[in-house]
């Protein structure tokens, strides 16, 4: 008796899984599902905050996890560290993919608050998000140049990612 209802829960089962196509498993088709709704659906991310808070603390959230991985992967550039391709890999993976994310946290209401940011920022909206765009492009740079492994490639692709921050720092940042 326990072998036959054994049988038939495996016939259930599997008669209520989704076909799957081949070569391609579920758990990976649904992460690309969500990266791309985050990627795609980033403009519209404010509208899902309830409050200005739950945005501030989203964006400096995004940003300070961003910054840990840049500088653990600045560490092993200057040379504080010694060099580690592989968790050099994952920093910038992690580091370039946080890149996108704070951007749509910069909306109405949210220039009150525990902030840091510039009154200007609101004003010159255009300007900020092309230095925020710009370091995203930077950042892609310089996964590849992490990805490709050459270390003066990284050093010259990290400096270039870092005077994107600083620019944005030093125009739309209290200190």
């Amino acid at each position: 008796m326990e072998a036959v209802k054994m049988n038939y829960f495996k016939e259930q089962d599997v008669n209520r899984r989704p076909k799957q196509p081949k070569g391609q498993p579920m758990k990976t088709m649904n992460m690309f599902l969500v990266a791309a709704g985050l990627l795609l659906g980033a403009d519209g991310a404010f509208a899902q905050f309830a409050k200005a808070e739950d945005a501030i603390k989203y964006r400096k959230n995004a940003l300070f996890v961003m910054q840990q991985h840049y500088a653990r992967l600045g560490a092993m550039v200057t040379g504080k560290r010694p060099y580690d391709g592989q968790q050099a890999q994952e920093d910038v993976a992690i580091a370039e993919y946080l890149s996108a994310l704070p951007w749509a946290a910069f909306g109405e209401g949210t220039d009150l608050g525990d902030t840091k940011a510039k009154p200007q920022l609101w004003q010159e909206q255009a300007q900020f998000k092309q230095l925020a765009g710009k370091m995203q492009d930077e950042m892609k740079k310089l996964k590849a140049a992490v990805n490709a492994g050459d270390l003066e490639k990284i050093k010259l692709a990290f400096k270039a990612t870092s005077g994107t921050c600083k620019s944005c720092h030093d125009d739309y940042r209290m200190k």
